[in-house]
C-alpha cells in the first residue's frame, strides 16, 4: 500500500486505534468465543495496520498484532533465569477418593485443625497434558516467554508464544462497574503461569496435513505422536513461522512475580484467576472453588467421568488451598508446596511389547489386523490388544512382532498402538503383509479401488459374518422370516444349531425348544414364517444374499434386466455394467460374490430347500412409464402400503426420494400428509393420488 496513504499526523494515532481495535477482538473471538465482527472485517484491520507499519516502521512495536504470525528464525533459544521458581508440585495417583481424602489430611495437620473445624476451601482446576510456560507482562505488554526448563531456568520462547491467539500480547485495563469496587489496575510486572496445549481437533487436523505432505513427498515431514508432544514442538520451533502455521491454545492458572501492585491485592487463589480471566487470559470453565475433601472427590470423579469428552487432554486434576494466607502458612517441602497436589488419572499411554499381530474378521467381512500385547495396565484397565486398524495403518506405523510400541487408551475407546520406539526393534523384524484369504473361511480377501479395508468375499459362508448374513436375509425388505430378530439368532448361531443360511430351513420344534424363551408356540410361528419365505421374488432373494454394494433398488434392476438368477451369476462385467443401477464397483464386487464357490453351494443349497421366485425374460429395453421420474410418497394410501407403492414406481422404472425438492416430479399423498405435502405445495410441485399413480404405472400423462 503507497506510503503517502498515511499522513504522518495521523499515522501513529491511527496505529495506536488499530492495535486496540485487533487486540479487542482478538479477545472476543479466541478467549470469550463471543466474536463481534466477520472474519473479513477483522482482516481488514490486520490488513491496514500491516501496511501501515511497513510505511511507517518507527510506529511497530512488541505488542502489536502482526507480531503473531512469525519473526526470523532463531540461531538457538536463550536462557530464561525464573524471577520466582517454576516449581513442580505433589502428585498422587489413583482412581480412587484416597489421593483427595490423603491431601486435605495433610493440609488440615499442617494447619492443627480438628475435626470440629470448619471445612478448608479448595479451589480445584485440571491438570492439562501440554507446556509449562510463564508470560512476562512489563507494563502491560508482554515482553518475554519463557518454559519451565529445570524450574529455575528455562528457555526463550516468545516469538513462538506470540504466534498463540489466546494469550493478549497487551493487557487491557477494566473500565469501573457502576457500584462495583474500583478494577486491579496493571501491575507494573505481572508473571502469568499456564500451560499451551494443543486441541484434539486442532491435533487430527494438523496430522491430516502432515499425512497429505507425506503421501506427496515431502522430506522431512512426520506424523506427530499425540497433542502434547505437537505441542511442545511448535513451542520449541526455532523457525517462528512455523510455530505460528501449528494451531496452540492457552490456559492460565497461577502467577509468578509480581511488582508495583496498586490498590487491594486479591486474597485467594480464585480472586487471582478472575482477574487473570478479566484482562483477557483464558481460564478453564471447570475451575471451581470446594469446601473440604468430600467435594475434592467428587470433583476428581466427575472430571474423569467427562475427561473423554473434552476438546483437550487432561492427565488429572490439581487441588489448591485456595486462600493465599493459609498458603503461606503451609509453605513448601524440598521444593514443592504444601498447599497443591496433583491428583493424576491412570496413564492412556505407556509401553509394551508386540507378540503378535493377528487379522480378525467382522460381522460385516471387513479384516482388521490386531496387535496381541504384553499385557499392560493403561487408561484404568490391562490392555492384551490394540487395533492397527487396516494394512495402510499398520504399514505407515510400521508395527512389527517384536516391537516395543507405545499403547493409548482413552475411556472406552478401543486401544491402539500409537506409534513404534525404532530404537528398540529386534534384528530380522518383518514388514507385516495383510492375507489374500480370509483367515476364517479361506475365500478370497479383496480391497476395493479408493478403499482401506480387504474384506472377505464368503460372506454367505464365512463363520465370522454367520449372524449378520441371516439377519440381512430374514430382513422385511429381503426375503423376510418374520419373527427371527437378533436376539434369537445369536442364539440359534452360539449354540451352532445353524451354520450356514440352508439350516434356517432344517430346523424343527426339538431343535428349537430347548432355546430361552422360546414357548412351543413361538417355535411354531417362526416355522411358519420360514415356510412362507421360501415363497420370495427374485428381487429380494438377490437383495438377501448380502452382497456388497448391492442394495434394495440394484437387486430389483438385476432382477428386471436378466430375469433369472443363472443369468446374474454367470454374467460378466461387461454385461453387468449394461444394467442401469450398475457401475464399474459394483460389477465387480457382484462378479467377486459369484466367482466364490462357497457363495454358489449355499445358493444351491437354499434352492434345494424349496425357496423359489418367479422367473422370466431379461425385461425389454423399452422405456418404462416412469423412467427417469422421481417420486415421494407420504401419507396412508387407500389399498396400497408405502413398500408396495414403492414396487410399483421402481418396476416402472422411477425412483422414490425421502423428501420433496425442486427436482421431485410427482408426490403422492395419501390421508394425514404432513410437511412434504406442504413442502410440495410450496414448490409446485404435483401432488397426486393413488389412482393418478395408477394411471400413470399404466402409462398415463
Amino acid at each position: 500500500m503507497p506510503e503517502d496513504l498515511f499522513p504522518e499526523t495521523a499515522s501513529a494515532e491511527r496505529a495506536q486505534w488499530l492495535r486496540q481495535q485487533l487486540h479487542h477482538h482478538a479477545h472476543r473471538y479466541y478467549t470469550l468465543d463471543e466474536p463481534e465482527i466477520p472474519d473479513a472485517e477483522y482482516d481488514l484491520l490486520f490488513a491496514e495496520l500491516q501496511a501501515l507499519e511497513r510505511a511507517h516502521p518507527e510506529l511497530s512495536s512488541p505488542d502489536s498484532p502482526t507480531r503473531r504470525v512469525g519473526a526470523a528464525p532463531l540461531a538457538e533459544f536463550a536462557s530464561v533465569r525464573h524471577a520466582v521458581p517454576m516449581l513442580s508440585i505433589r502428585t498422587e495417583t489413583d482412581t480412587l477418593a484416597s489421593g483427595a481424602e490423603n491431601f486435605d489430611q495433610r493440609v488440615r495437620r499442617e494447619l492443627d485443625l480438628g475435626p470440629s473445624d470448619p471445612p478448608i476451601a479448595y479451589v480445584a482446576e485440571l491438570k492439562f497434558d501440554g507446556l509449562a510456560m510463564n508470560l512476562r507482562y512489563e507494563h502491560g505488554v508482554l515482553v518475554q516467554a519463557a518454559t519451565r526448563g529445570d524450574g529455575e531456568v528455562g528457555e526463550e520462547v516468545t516469538q513462538n508464544i506470540r504466534t498463540i491467539r489466546q494469550i493478549p500480547l497487551r493487557l487491557v485495563p477494566l473500565s469501573p462497574q457502576p457500584g462495583a469496587p474500583a478494577p486491579l489496575a496493571i501491575p507494573a510486572v505481572l508473571e502469568v503461569r499456564g500451560e499451551v496445549y494443543m486441541r484434539r481437533d486442532d491435533f487430527e487436523a494438523l496430522n491430516d496435513s502432515q499425512r497429505e505432505k507425506i503421501a506427496k513427498g515431502v522430506k522431512g515431514e512426520k506424523t506427530f505422536v499425540n497433542p502434547r508432544n505437537a505441542a511442545a514442538g511448535a513451542v520449541r520451533q526455532l523457525d517462528p513461522a512455523i510455530a505460528a502455521r501449528r494451531p496452540l491454545s492457552f490456559f492460565a492458572y497461577g502467577l509468578g512475580d509480581v511488582s508495583d501492585l496498586v490498590g487491594p491485592a486479591p486474597q485467594t487463589h480464585y480472586e487471582w484467576l478472575m482477574q487473570l480471566k478479566a484482562w483477557g487470559f483464558p481460564v478453564a470453565a471447570q475451575t471451581r472453588v470446594v469446601q473440604g475433601a468430600a467435594e475434592l472427590v467428587a470433583f476428581h470423579q466427575q472430571m474423569g467421568q467427562e475427561r473423554d469428552q473434552l476438546p483437550y487432554d487432561i492427565d488429572g486434576v490439581v487441588y489448591k488451598v485456595n486462600r493465599l494466607a493459609l498458603q503461606k502458612r503451609l509453605g513448601f517441602v524440598t521444593r514443592e508446596p504444601r498447599w497443591a497436589v496433583a491428583h493424576k488419572y491412570p496413564a492412556q499411554e505407556q509401553l509394551t511389547t508386540v507378540q503378535a499381530i493377528e487379522v480378525q474378521v467382522g460381522r460385516t467381512g471387513k479384516l482388521t489386523p490386531v496387535a496381541k500385547l504384553a499385557p499392560v495396565f493403561v487408561g484404568g484397565v490391562t490392555v492384551t490388544n490394540a487395533t492397527l486398524h487396516n494394512e495402510d495403518e499398520a504399514r505407515r506405523k510400521d508395527v512389527r512382532v517384536g516391537d516395543t510400541v507405545i499403547v493409548r487408551r482413552a475411556g472406552d475407546v478401543i486401544p491402539e498402538v500409537v506409534s513404534v520406539v525404532p530404537d528398540k526393534r529386534l534384528a530380522g523384524a518383518l514388514i507385516f503383509t495383510m492375507p489374500r484369504t480370509c483367515p476364517v473361511c479361506g475365500s478370497d480377501a479383496v480391497r476395493e479401488e479408493g478403499e482401506a479395508d480387504y474384506r472377505c468375499t464368503g460372506g454367505l459362508f464365512c463363520a465370522a459374518q454367520r449372524k449378520e448374513a441371516i439377519l440381512h436375509y430374514a430382513h422385511r425388505r429381503a426375503v423376510e422370516v418374520d419373527g427371527l430378530g437378533d436376539k434369537l439368532v445369536e442364539q440359534l448361531v452360539d449354540a451352532q444349531i445353524i451354520r450356514t443360511l440352508p439350516d434356517l430351513y432344517r430346523l424343527g420344534l426339538t431343535s428349537l425348544a430347548g432355546l430361552e424363551r422360546m414357548a412351543d408356540k413361538s417355535a411354531a410361528n417362526l416355522l411358519l414364517a420360514l415356510e412362507k419365505s421360501k415363497q420370495t421374488t427374485l428381487a429380494r432373494f438377490v437383495f438377501g444374499l448380502g452382497i456388497r454394494h448391492v442394495g434394495e433398488a440394484t437387486a430389483k434392476a438385476l432382477a428386471r434386466h436378466f430375469g433369472q438368477l443363472d443369468r446374474i451369476m454367470n454374467a460378466t462385467e461387461a454385461q453387468l455394467l449394461e444394467v442401469a443401477d450398475v457401475g464399474p464397483v459394483v460389477a465387480q464386487s457382484i462378479r467377486t460374490f459369484f466367482d466364490q464357490p462357497h457363495n454358489r453351494e449355499v445358493v444351491e443349497q437354499l434352492r434345494a430347500c424349496g425357496v423359489t421366485w418367479a422367473e422370466g425374460e431379461p425385461a425389454e429395453k423399452a422405456p418404462q412409464p416412469l423412467s427417469g421420474k422421481t417420486l415421494v410418497i407420504t401419507g396412508t394410501l387407500p389399498t396400497l402400503s408405502r413398500d408396495e407403492a414403492k414396487d410399483k414406481v421402481e418396476a416402472a422404472g422411477g425412483k422414490v426420494a425421502g423428501s420433496v425438492s425442486k427436482k421431485t416430479d410427482y408426490v403422492v399423498a395419501g390421508t394425514e400428509a404432513g410437511s412434504k405435502l406442504t413442502k410440495a405445495q410450496e414448490l409446485g410441485v404435483k401432488v397426486i393420488d393413488e389412482n393418478e399413480l395408477m394411471e400413470l404405472l399404466n402409462g398415463g400423462t
